[in-house]
Order: structure tokens, then sequence, then C-alpha cells
């Protein structure tokens, strides 16, 4: 999946970037607030983790705007702020979850991966296509219950189309939830990783719409 991190301390910044990207997830990063809200509008994102102490424009503003614009991707914000108005003000801005600093990591990676399911079709950590089955709370890929290994270029796109199974999604889309946004992204280098995933998936798993895309089905088991 795609994440926005929105923090203005660098040293949780990094953190927060590191800890996310591990569990399997792309990630873009913003200082400040001006960015954060041009990243938000600007590009698709599954999730944002929202700061509300930012410079340049406080996060409860970023927030509003996002909304207003329509931008309905889900938002869990950060407050060092201890009183229970900031809260709810952040959730009638629109924030979908909250967290009060200090926080332990692992607890925000478990709600993240709760904001993901909300969103989608799946209610639990562990996604299922057939033979194939992802684990999101360890980055784990089991085909027929066995560990399967694959770079992180390839989790990422097998979580994606896992997420949205049976939609077709085209390359420049999977490219996108790939690479960073400031990367030359190239769509052409989505076959090669197509192709990778193919020779480690039951066949048939990965079906090409020709001038459309890829899309993931469930074909039974491996054996």
């Amino acid at each position: 999946m795609r994440i926005l991190v929105v923090e203005d301390e660098p040293t949780l910044r990094g953190q927060l970037v590191e800890a996310i990207a591990a569990a399997g997830h792309t990630v873009e990063s913003a200082g400040d607030g001006r960015e954060g809200h041009y990243l938000g509008e600007q590009e698709d994102f599954d999730a944002v983790v929202l700061d509300l102490g930012l410079p340049m424009q406080d996060g409860l503003s970023v927030l509003r705007r996002w909304r207003e614009a329509d931008r309905r991707m889900p938002v869990l914000i950060l407050t060092a702020r201890s009183a229970w108005q900031e809260k709810v003000a952040g959730m009638d801005a629109g924030a979908d979850d909250y967290l009060t600093k200090p926080f332990h990591m692992e607890e925000l990676l478990a709600r993240l991966r709760a904001l993901l399911r909300r969103v989608g079709e799946h209610t639990s950590a562990q996604w299922r296509c057939g033979a194939i089955e992802i684990d999101t709370r360890a980055a784990r890929v089991l085909i027929d219950g066995h560990p399967l290994a694959l770079t992180s270029h390839e989790f990422k796109l097998l979580a994606l189309l896992m997420q949205r199974k049976g939609e077709v999604l085209s390359r420049t889309e999977l490219s996108e939830h790939i690479y960073a946004w400031d990367n030359d992204r190239d769509s052409n280098t989505i076959e090669v990783f197509v192709g990778r995933l193919r020779k480690k998936l039951p066949p048939g798993s990965i079906e090409t719409v020709r001038g459309l895309g890829y899309r993931l089905v469930d074909v039974g088991s491996a054996t």
C-alpha cells in the first residue's frame, strides 16, 4: 500500500518511514503542512499518518482542506496535546483514528492495518486468493502454506493486486503504488516484476488484460 507520513520532527518522521516501509508499504513523507497538503492533494494514497502540530500549515487545516476537496483516504492523526478537545476536533475534521504521543510503533502499525482493512474488503490481517496468502502484519507470503521469498517490490505489487483482486490495474497505477512520487517512474518495469511474480505464483494467478493491465485471480491450489 502507499502511505503518506506528515511529521515535522525529523527523528520521528524517519522512524515512521522506516517502520511503515519495513511492513511492506511504499512511503512518502513531508516535514510541514504545506508540503503534506500538496502531496495529499496531488497524489493517491491508501492512508495518511498526519501530525497536528505542523509548521507552515497546521494538521487540522490540512485535513479539512483534503476533505473539502473530497480526498477520502483514511487518516490517522498524531498529537502531543493531551486535551480531549483536540482529539475531538481532529475527528470532526475528518480523521479516522488518532494516537497521542508518545506511542509504541507497534500500536501505530496495528491501527494503520485496521484503517487499511476498513476501506477494503479484508476484515483480517490475512489476505487470501486461492493458494496465495498474505500476512500483512508480518509482511509474509505463503503458497499452500509454504513461505514464498519475494523482493520488496514484488511484495508491494502482489499486495496491491491481492487487495483489489479481480480488478484490472494498469501499469501506471501499479507503478505509482510501488515507487516514491519523486522517483523516475517507469511503468515498463512493472512487466518485469509481473514476470517474476508469475514464476513464483501458481500458474494463471496474474492475468493480462490486453491494453488495460493486470488482475489477480483465484486459480485454487498450486499443487
